[in-house]
């Protein structure tokens, strides 16, 4: 089932089509939804040592519960983002996130049960879910095709600058506390008592920016002409490109995809119906694999598996930080490469580099080397998944399924990440009480040596081609 490339035939005019600044506003706003998806994802890695002190949470079973809750929400949230998105439209879809991560922030960070807790990230994970399916969804529908890798990952490079938000928030939020310090000591310190509220609370001044910003975006013009809005539908895409001519073309395109489907409805089981089918294993495995890489861990249990590494618990809020920078400034890269060399050298390469690091950061672990070495291998696993599997994956998907059940497909596939993702944040907690540290990153290594087998055997290049183009291929194969 090798499928390395759409033929090359098939470029069309937007491979060449340019993008205005138009484009970037509404890709940029779009974004912002992975923004706070990156915040309200990783903020819980610097709160849980003070939340689980203030709860009194010391079961594995508790902690893993904790810290993997939202993760049910956003499974629950991409389920329904895609049958959403496809009746009622892109927008309402980013607009209800928008409220669902301001309101659940605030709760979340000022909830005095456990189970009030669990609620309310359970509801910030569904805003997650809505907003991991419909911002990169949304970009790509918009977007050229010779820019979509660009402008998709752009969403990546909002979750990072979240995801760096976050862990600076925490690192300032957070008081310096003793090394030694008791339970006792910490339950009533400032960090139990306050901090770990407000690491929560900070995302609700962002969300409602995303809210206002969102009330200007056009919808969709995919979305449009599949409602029979063709002409609104032609003047976003010439607003997008800045030509009459592209907007004539791209709308003969997707007339024509959705003339083919005319009679066709999309259903779940749409996404088993021939060459889909292939395209919904692609996106299922990409979506497991980018989690399973082990990376996550890296952010979500940063303070354990540095503490494991012997780094001082002061320490610790300082070298997250870099990790963030250094997951940043590899977004960037990843932005800059993946129009140019495509989705595929760039996989190929994460996924042997990851595989690698976390080999030797088991190795690591398994000499007894502390402090430095772990850093220096779990930063270059960082930068690897940053430039490759983080935003590739999000890319890929967004790209591979055809107009009619793109909104499905793209649930389908990010449900399946959330629900692995659930699955690698639940059990570490049990895997390194069982296996230990070394024993987790051969794991993970593994998994991502598996990877790059399939990446090199199963999945397609998409650079250059326009969305009904791959959907063409699709149907054929």
């Amino acid at each position: 089932m090798h499928i390395s490339s759409l033929s090359q035939g098939d470029a069309s005019h937007s491979s060449t089509a340019s993008v205005t600044g138009y484009a970037w506003r509404i890709a940029i706003v779009a974004a912002l939804g992975g923004l706070l998806f990156g915040y309200d994802w990783v903020v819980i890695g610097g709160a849980r040592h003070f939340f689980e002190v203030y709860f009194h949470l010391g079961s594995a079973a508790a902690i893993g519960w904790a810290n993997s809750c939202a993760l049910v929400g956003c499974f629950f949230g991409s389920l329904i983002a895609g049958p959403l998105g496809a009746r009622f439209g892109r927008k309402p879809v980013l607009l209800a996130s928008a409220i669902l991560f301001a309101v659940s922030s605030i709760l979340t960070g000022w909830a005095f049960s456990f189970s009030s807790f669990v609620l309310w990230r359970i509801a910030g994970g569904i805003a997650i879910g809505l907003s991991s399916n419909i911002s990169p969804l949304y970009i790509a529908e918009v977007s050229p095709a010779a820019h979509r890798g660009r402008l998709v990952s752009l969403n990546q490079f909002a979750v990072v600058v979240g995801i760096l938000l976050a862990q600076i928030a925490n690192w300032l939020i957070a008081k310096p506390v003793p090394e030694t310090a008791s339970r006792e000591a910490l339950l009533a310190s400032w960090n139990v008592l306050y901090g770990w509220r407000w690491m929560f609370t900070a995302v609700a001044l962002p969300a409602v920016i995303f809210l206002l910003a969102s009330l200007g975006l056009p919808e969709s013009p995919r979305w449009l002409m599949a409602r029979g809005q063709e002409k609104k539908a032609a003047e976003i895409l010439e607003r997008i490109s800045g030509t009459r001519q592209y907007a004539e073309l791209e709308r003969d395109a997707i007339r024509s995809s959705l003339h083919s489907e005319r009679n066709k409805t999309a259903h779940w089981s749409g996404l088993l119906q021939g060459g889909i089918r292939r395209f919904l294993l692609i996106g299922v495995v990409l979506a497991v694999l980018q989690q399973w890489s082990g990376i996550n861990i890296l952010f979500n249990y940063a303070e354990e598996v540095y503490r494991s590494a012997g780094l001082g618990a002061n320490q610790i809020f300082l070298d997250i930080v870099i990790t963030g920078t250094i997951n940043l400034i590899f977004t960037v890269l990843a932005m800059m490469f993946v129009d140019r060399l495509g989705r595929r050298p760039l996989m190929l390469f994460g996924c042997l580099g990851i595989g690698i690091s976390h080999i030797l950061a088991g190795v690591a672990y398994r000499a007894g080397w502390r402090g430095a070495p772990v850093l220096v291998l779990t930063l270059g696993a960082i930068a690897c998944y940053a430039m490759t599997l983080a935003p590739l994956t999000w890319v890929l998907i967004s790209e591979i399924f055809p107009n009619r059940v793109r909104s499905l497909g793209v649930s389908a596939a990010v449900c399946a990440l959330w629900i692995s993702s659930f699955a690698l944040t639940y059990s570490f907690p049990f895997m390194q009480r069982w296996m230990g540290s070394s024993g987790s990153f051969f794991t993970y290594g593994a998994i991502c040596l598996s990877g790059a087998i399939f990446v090199a055997l199963v999945v397609p290049e998409t650079k250059g081609h326009s969305l009904e183009e791959i959907e063409a291929q699709a149907t054929r194969s």
